[in-house]
This record gives structure tokens, C-alpha cells and sequence, in this order.
């Protein structure tokens, strides 16, 4: 029996990377998988298919998240294809895309993220636990700077975990609990691709400077251990680098 057997999971933006590896991860320990995904069908049937393949169960779901819609299809999901939703892993991040509107990091990250939980606390039971998903960059940095390119986003990112935070009374009341995971910059990543992309030597600079970066499997199984972990509402669990931040925001 896993820890998760009889329960249901949303993980947002789940269709490859850090998400599709906490979806599956999840579905391990027994939870039923809502896998969600704005455009690649394919990617997020894959991430199915190896959950079922393996003897779990799971339900790819288009949606996006900016939009009211998309927020409820996904609990509509969970609640119509295994009548539960105890766990809600808020994953799903984005804004250095090109050919997004200008506020879409914040509509994303911070606004989406709101609406998503709100959403779901309504069919989410006692016990039951939200993880949401930043990196050091984004939770440090209103004192520690970023780099330029990631800024816009990072600032997004703190935006949405404050609002979240200002949830936890809310939460508290129907007896779920919140958990910040913040992460350092993750091997292989989309984001991390695309800093280096922008910014060249960004990643060999922060690896250099860390020692070691968390590749997308080993920053996921943290990412899920927190779904069932024995920990405060409020907690933030801080994966691989986060002395330096502290450091310099003291």
C-alpha cells in the first residue's frame, strides 16, 4: 500500500519535466493522476500511458490555467474520473516564452495559481495537501537579485507564492495545509534552457557556484515526498543551494 492509495492528484503542467516525473511519482505511491497540459496532447497521453503502463491510473487534461475554464476542467476531472481530490501540486509556471502577452508571467504565476487552489478547496477533504512549486530565484528575491532575464518572471513567481501564503488561514479552516518547495536552478529544464539561452554560461556559472544542481528526477522526488511529508502548513522545504541565498539575504 502506497501512501497515497485511495487519493487523487492534480499536478499542474505535468506533461514533461519536473511535473510529468511528480505525476508519476505520485501515481507510485498510489494516487490517481490528473495530468495536466496546455497544448502537447501527445506528451501528457505519454506521461498517461507510462503511469497505466506501470499499473496506476491517471487522465490526461487540456487546460489552461489563465482561464477560469481551464482551472475548473481540471477538478471537474479529478472529481468525475475518481471522485476525490486530496492533493493539489501547483507546478505549472512560465513568462519567458515568446510571443506571450505582457502581463502573462504574472496571470500565470501569480493570478492562476489563486484561482487554481480556490477552485479546488471546495471538493478538497480534511488532511489534504497543496505543494507549490518555485525556485530560489523567485522566493529570495526580494533581497537577493536574479539575473535580468529571469527577473520579470522570478518577481511573478514571489507574487504568487505571497498570495498563496494569504490563503493559509482559509486553508487552516478546512483543515488543508500548504507547502512551499523552492528549488535551485534544475538541470534540463525549459527555463534553465532558456537562461542559458539568454544569459550564455548562466547554468555552468550557477553549478560552479552551488557544487551541484538537482537534475528534473531528483528535484521531483522532493517535490512529491512533500505531498505526504510530516510537516507544518507554511513549510518551506529548500532543495539543494539555498545557503547562498540565505547568506546573502541576511
Amino acid at each position: 500500500m502506497g501512501k497515497l492509495e485511495s487519493k487523487t492528484a492534480i499536478v499542474t503542467g505535468s506533461s514533461r519535466g519536473i511535473g510529468a516525473d511528480v505525476a508519476k511519482l505520485l501515481a507510485a505511491e498510489g494516487a490517481a493522476v490528473v495530468v495536466n497540459y496546455r497544448q502537447k496532447a501527445p506528451r501528457a497521453n505519454k506521461v498517461v500511458a507510462e503511469i497505466e503502463g506501470a499499473g496506476g491510473r491517471a487522465v490526461a487534461v487540456g487546460a489552461d490555467l489563465t482561464t477560469q475554464e481551464g482551472v475548473q476542467a481540471l477538478v471537474s476531472a479529478a472529481m468525475e474520473n475518481f471522485g476525490s481530490l486530496d492533493v493539489l501540486v501547483l507546478n505549472a509556471s512560465g513568462g519567458m516564452e515568446t510571443g506571450v502577452e505582457e502581463d502573462y508571467a504574472l496571470k500565470l504565476n501569480r493570478d492562476a495559481q489563486v484561482n487554481m487552489l480556490n477552485a479546488a478547496v471546495p471538493v478538497m477533504p480534511e488532511g489534504s495537501r497543496v505543494v507549490f512549486v518555485t525556485s530560489h530565484q523567485a522566493h529570495f528575491i526580494h533581497s537577493v537579485p536574479t539575473m535580468p532575464e529571469y527577473e520579470p518572471v522570478a518577481r511573478s513567481k514571489r507574487a504568487g507564492e505571497d498570495a498563496l501564503r494569504e490563503l493559509v488561514p482559509n486553508l487552516q479552516n478546512h483543515g488543508i495545509s500548504l507547502v512551499v518547495v523552492s528549488g535551485d536552478m534544475i538541470e534540463g529544464t525549459v527555463t534553465a534552457t532558456l537562461l542559458d539561452r539568454a544569459n550564455p554560461g548562466a547554468i555552468e556559472a550557477r553549478r560552479a557556484e552551488a557544487g551541484k544542481l538537482y537534475s528534473v528526477k531528483e528535484f521531483a522526488a522532493e517535490v512529491a515526498a512533500m505531498a505526504t511529508a510530516d510537516v507544518p502548513t507554511g513549510h518551506t522545504e529548500y532543495v539543494g543551494g539555498a545557503e547562498d541565498f540565505r547568506a546573502a539575504s541576511s
